[in-house]
């Protein structure tokens, strides 16, 4: 295949995967609404199991299509497909799709595939219809292994981050429905984990992947000074990303050293992670500097 095909195969499969992926927020979003609307007969919770597990299964078979698609775009350019913001989004949006089907394995974390697939799609529609450029070669500052290995890092870090705020904001609605309750949960939410296994899970997760996110913000600042003569230069895109390691720090520091847990530890974990959601929304769009070399 010439790299025109494979272009056009990745185009055509990333609209297929936004296809399969919005099936499957339909069926999460009419397992959530059963549940909510029917009581927990036996019966009624083996035929809502089956429901999420086709909503489940949707959800692999969009992440399979969607990697496909990301594999064609970088065969059409022949390189690594995170030259750009649209390449970047398509791929991020893998990456917080493969975290959530990771974490899926280990915990009981099926129920967040509504959060997954409606952010996704919003990310995936952003990225075809606003951030879409067509597949061309890297520009000269961008020719560097440093590609590879900073944004790949990045990305899975952004991956992660994102999962972690969904169960953070998770958990801030089932508590102030608790609080409403006298600690009691309506039966659609009974069968969500309890507020300390969501709380511990969010933890982990952004103590899995900080040092990560660390390594990224280094590799960064080392292939800046091989492109640009410098370490760092206060950019925008560098100095939110900084921005973002200090929020998270601060987080993993309040846990460990003040014993924040419960809301607060979910309030600070939201307020770093709408920093990562800045840099990559703001910054990379309308922002100016240096990393503005590759355009959208």
């Amino acid at each position: 295949m010439s790299k025109s095909d494979w272009a056009y195969l990745s185009n055509d499969l990333i609209y297929a995967s936004m296809a399969v992926c919005a099936l499957a927020f339909l069926v999460f979003a009419y397992e959530l609404a059963w549940s909510i609307r029917v009581g927990e007969e036996k019966t009624t919770i083996n035929r809502r199991e089956k429901v999420l597990r086709v909503a489940q299964a949707l959800t692999i078979l969009y992440f399979l299509i969607l990697f496909i698609g990301v594999l064609a775009r970088g065969l059409s350019a022949g390189r690594a497909p995170w030259g750009n913001m649209y390449e970047f989004s398509i791929t991020g949006a893998l990456a917080f799709t493969f975290a959530y089907l990771v974490a899926s394995l280990k915990f009981e974390v099926q129920w967040l595939g509504i959060l997954i697939t409606f952010s996704s799609l919003l990310t995936l529609g952003t990225a075809i219809t606003l951030l879409y450029v067509p597949s061309a070669p890297l520009v000269p500052a961008l020719k560097s292994p440093w590609l590879v290995i900073h944004v790949a890092a990045a990305i899975i870090s952004g991956g992660v981050f994102l999962l972690s705020n969904c169960i953070a904001g998770a958990y801030l609605v089932l508590e102030q429905i608790e609080k409403k309750r006298d600690g009691q949960r309506p039966l659609w939410a009974q069968r969500l984990p309890k507020l300390e296994t969501l709380d511990q899970l969010s933890y982990r997760l952004v103590a899995l992947v900080f040092p990560l996110w660390t390594f990224a913000i280094i590799a960064g600042a080392i292939w800046a000074e091989a492109a640009w003569g410098r370490y760092w230069g206060w950019d925008p895109k560098e100095t939110w990303a900084f921005i973002t390691w200090v929020g998270y720090a601060a987080y993993l520091h309040a846990r460990v050293t003040a014993g924040w847990k419960g809301r607060r530890a979910a309030w600070l974990c939201l307020i770093a992670g709408s920093t990562f959601l800045f840099n990559y929304i703001y910054v990379n769009i309308w922002g100016t500097g240096k990393h503005t070399y590759s355009g959208l």
